[in-house]
């Protein structure tokens, strides 16, 4: 169950991410409009793995549209992830 959206300016300007997550399911937003919903089933841990504690790991990659098949483009150089605040509520 995945979803992807284009973030035309995301390289110009800062953006708000936010992802919404509770027992019954997660909410994953951009600029505060909402592009997707993954739903607690109540089903099997295979299903839903999300009841345990978990890391916030921020990561730029890099290497272009590669894949890794060629290693790092060098054309990709340089590159910064600029990041205002994060919150974090429980």
């Amino acid at each position: 169950r995945s979803k992807s959206t284009f973030v035309p300016d995301c390289d110009e300007k800062f953006h708000t991410y936010m992802l919404d997550w509770n027992a019954e399911g997660m909410n994953f937003w951009v600029d505060h409009k909402r592009l997707n919903r993954f739903e607690n089933q109540h089903k099997t841990v295979a299903e839903w793995p999300f009841d345990q504690a978990f890391h916030l790991i921020l990561n730029i990659a890099v290497g272009g549209n590669w894949g890794g098949q060629k290693g790092v483009d060098e054309n990709a150089w340089p590159q910064q992830m600029l990041v205002d605040y994060v919150r974090v509520y429980q």
